[in-house]
C-alpha cells in the first residue's frame, strides 16, 4: 500500500516538476517540445512492450494479453471521441476564448492522465518485483515534457506563472486516486492482474501512438525526434536490466 501511494505521488508529482522551468522561462522551441515529446514515447514503448506485455501474458494467455490492449485501446478512443480534445499545436493561438480553451486543455490533459494512474497501481498489484517502480518512473518520465507544455501553454494564454505550475500540477494529481484504484481492484478481483497489465499497456501505446509520436513530428523535426525515441526506448531498457 505504502509503495503504490509512494510510487503514484511521485508519478504525478512529476508533472509538477516538469512544469517548473516555467517561472523562469517563457516560450519553448517546436524543437526542444518535439525531442521531449519522442523521448517519452519512446520510454512509455519500452515499458509497454519489454515490461507490461510479457508479464501479463507469463500469468494468463493470449487471448487475454490480446482483450486487455484492444480494451485499453477502445476505452481511451471512446474518450476522445465523447470528451472535447485540445491540441498543443499552436499555443498563440486565438481561436477559442481564454476561459473556453484553457478549460478544453486542462479536461483533456486530466482525463488523459486517468489510464495512467491504472497502468501505476496494477503494476504494483503484480507480483514481479519492481514492475510498479519501473511503470511509475516511465509515466512519470512522460509527464515532466507534459507538464512543462500545458504549463506553458497557460501562460501564453495570460495565466500567471505560478497560477500555471499549479494548474499542471493537479493535471497529474488524479494520478493518484486511479492508481489507488487499479491496485485495489487487482487486489480484490482474482485474475484481473493480467487483464490490468494489457489494458494499460493497449492505454499507453494509444497514448503514444496517437498523441506523442504526431505530435513530435509534426513540425518538421522528424529525424532528431526519431533518435530521440530511440533513446527514450533504450533507456528505459537499461533501466529494466538495471532494477
Amino acid at each position: 500500500m505504502n509503495d503504490v501511494f509512494l510510487g503514484s505521488f511521485i508519478s504525478a508529482l512529476s508533472t509538477g516538476l516538469g512544469a517548473m522551468p516555467i517561472l523562469f522561462m517563457r516560450n519553448i522551441t517546436h524543437r526542444l517540445r518535439d525531442v521531449l515529446l519522442a523521448y517519452a514515447a519512446g520510454i512509455m514503448t519500452s515499458a509497454s512492450v519489454y515490461n507490461l506485455i510479457p508479464e501479463a501474458i507469463q500469468h494468463s494467455n493470449w487471448f487475454v494479453l490480446t482483450a486487455g490492449i484492444l480494451l485499453g485501446c477502445l476505452v481511451l478512443l471512446v474518450m476522445e471521441m465523447y470528451i472535447p480534445h485540445a491540441d498543443l499545436e499552436d499555443p498563440d493561438s486565438k481561436t477559442f476564448q481564454l476561459e473556453s480553451k484553457s478549460f478544453l486543455i486542462i479536461a483533456a490533459i486530466t482525463l488523459h492522465n486517468l489510464p495512467e494512474g491504472l497502468s501505476v497501481g496494477v503494476s504494483y498489484a503484480s507480483e514481479t518485483q519492481n514492475l510498479g517502480n519501473l511503470i511509475a518512473f516511465s509515466i512519470g518520465l512522460q509527464n515532466a515534457p507534459e507538464g512543462f507544455i500545458v504549463a506553458l501553454f497557460l501562460v501564453n494564454q495570460n495565466i500567471g506563472r505560478f497560477k500555471a505550475l499549479g494548474i499542471a500540477t493537479l493535471t497529474g494529481a488524479v494520478e493518484i486516486i486511479t492508481s489507488l484504484i487499479g491496485f485495489y481492484l487487482s487486489s480484490w478481483v482474482n485474475g484481473l492482474v493480467p487483464y490490468g497489465l494489457a489494458f494499460a499497456a493497449g492505454a499507453m501505446m494509444f497514448i503514444v501512438y496517437k498523441e506523442l509520436i504526431p505530435e513530435s513530428h509534426g513540425d518538421g523535426n522528424q529525424r532528431i525526434a526519431t533518435f530521440s525515441f530511440i533513446l527514450g526506448l533504450i533507456t528505459m531498457i537499461g533501466l529494466t536490466e538495471w532494477l
